[in-house]
């Protein structure tokens, strides 16, 4: 399992890499329309739609994603900045900062389906427009990022299972601790100041440091909060399209919860 877990992670950051840096904008977008697709069908799951509402859950969702893709392309091409999906970015911000916090400490079950239809929008769409826009912007900038979320990830299993004692969410995700918390904070504080002191362009990105720790906070409540949602459906992975890794879902977590934030942050005091 971890040798397959391991070769799957190092072809998914070969072609993550490869498509950043090297596909052109219209195929990085049918990239980021097959993603938020996959990942759709399985919150579909998660929130136990009958086989013909996910259907049409799905396509709905991709004809509104290909149309927010296909304006947004328009937008940065006259300026990457653009302010033009501001409150979409402002939703889903909104979606972390209030709801999730609430329904995490409650633990209350979402029963509604146009509720979960909704949460599941503002899991994936504004995460799709942050992924294409900030690619716009610099793709080493989604790229630092994103590593910021994954150096938190890797830093919050390690110093978990070393020093791990007191449990930060037990009837939620039992193997995460509040040492795994601390390690993951140390680790993007640390990858916080190296970028902010090798970056040769200091007005670029102001406040790196504090954004950068919030970024690894919201990661550790994406992360939770797709837990709780398994939780509730009685599924271990969200998917099995990787191997060792589950689904797409499982993989993206903590990005859903930070780069619509990572993205409005930037619109933010780039203004």
């Amino acid at each position: 399992m971890l040798r397959a877990r391991i070769f799957t992670a190092v072809i998914m950051l070969f072609v993550f890499l490869a498509a950043l840096f090297y596909l052109p904008s219209i195929f990085w977008m049918v990239l980021l329309l097959a993603l938020t697709a996959t990942g759709i069908w399985e919150w579909s799951r998660l929130a136990k739609f009958s086989l013909t509402g996910s259907i049409a859950y799905l396509l709905f969702t991709v004809i509104l994603t290909g149309e927010l893709l296909f304006v947004l392309n328009d937008m940065v091409l006259a300026d990457p900045h653009t302010m033009s999906f501001f409150w979409f970015y402002m939703a889903s911000a909104a979606f972390w900062a209030l709801f999730v916090p609430f329904f995490l400490t409650s633990k209350r079950r979402i029963k509604n389906p146009p509720a979960l239809a909704l949460a599941g929008w503002l899991l994936l769409l504004p995460t799709c427009l942050a992924l294409y826009q900030l690619r716009a912007i610099d793709p080493f900038l989604l790229l630092g990022f994103m590593s910021a979320v994954w150096i938190s990830d890797t830093a919050a299993y390690f110093s978990g299972r070393a020093w791990g004692k007191h449990k930060l969410a037990p009837g939620i995700s039992p193997g995460k601790t509040w040492e795994g918390v601390a390690g993951a904070l140390a680790a993007v504080f640390i990858y916080a100041l190296i970028w902010n002191y090798s970056t040769e362009d200091e007005s670029r990105i102001k406040l790196l440091i504090p954004l950068l720790v919030l970024l690894a906070g919201m990661g550790i409540i994406g992360d939770l909060f797709e837990s709780l949602m398994k939780r509730h459906a009685g599924v271990k992975d969200s998917g099995n399209i990787l191997p060792g890794h589950g689904g797409i879902l499982d993989r993206i977590d903590a990005l859903t919860s930070t780069l619509p934030i990572a993205i409005l942050s930037l619109l933010l005091l780039q203004t």
